[in-house]
């Protein structure tokens, strides 16, 4: 298995925070978000990692190099422009084969069981496997509807005041086939505006992996306070 991390947005929700200091480089529990990220990926016997860079790119390079302090390999893509969560994946395309391979949103933390996401994935025979949480907190992220089989029928990327309560939202955490690489437009390109959503509505087959827990996440001045460590 290989995995993308995505690590290249400029976390322009946080203000003065992110100006000195990548996103996915906030440290929660003694050590970055993305470290978090990438040694959930090593637990789950995945080796060879993609992270995508492009803000303080050196601050991420930097500190995990090659990769093989932690016993993986590392290949950088360096993006001159952003090109989204999506299209950043689809910038990799040539090195990432013809088996699924994970994508994890490197900002976020998450303990999502890697490898039953996965097993669920194959079982399904999925184009897309989604981690989903449950949450009540309104604004969260995209927002899932899924039946009871897990099969995803509908996604809000923006959630508005009608769609604020309580439900299941995009962990950003996913397996997708190498297939589907190609269905991404090619530029900038977002997973909950673009690929998602047209996978949907084109009848692929999309499945959500419910996790047992909320994601921690750093998005904003408020959650960088609720859980980043300031030492």
């Amino acid at each position: 298995m290989k995995a993308v991390l995505l690590a290249a947005g400029t976390g322009e929700r946080l203000g003065g925070i992110s100006r000195a200091l990548p996103k996915p480089m906030i440290c929660l529990d003694g050590k970055p978000i993305l470290e978090h990220n990438l040694e959930l990926c090593r637990a789950h016997g995945v080796r060879e990692l993609f992270i995508n860079v492009h803000h303080l790119s050196e601050a991420i390079t930097n500190h995990f190099g090659d990769g093989s302090k932690w016993g993986v390999s590392i290949t950088y893509a360096y993006e001159p422009v952003l090109l989204g969560t999506a299209g950043g994946v689809k910038n990799l395309a040539d090195h990432l084969g013809a088996s699924p391979f994970f994508v994890v949103y490197g900002d976020n933390w998450t303990h999502c069981d890697l490898s039953a996401l996965l097993r669920m994935h194959g079982q399904r025979s999925a184009d897309l496997s989604l981690a989903v949480f449950a949450t009540d907190a309104p604004g969260a992220g995209g927002l899932v509807a899924m039946e009871t089989d897990g099969r995803i029928t509908g996604f809000v990327e923006r959630r508005t005041r009608a769609t604020a309560g309580p439900g299941l939202i995009n962990a950003g955490v996913y397996v997708l086939e190498s297939s589907m690489v190609s269905l991404i437009d090619n530029g900038f390109s977002d997973f909950g505006h673009d690929v998602i959503p047209k996978l949907i509505q084109a009848g692929r087959r999309v499945f959500g992996f419910v996790m047992d827990h909320e994601v921690r996440a750093v998005d904003t001045p408020a959650l960088y306070e609720k859980w980043a460590d300031r030492r």
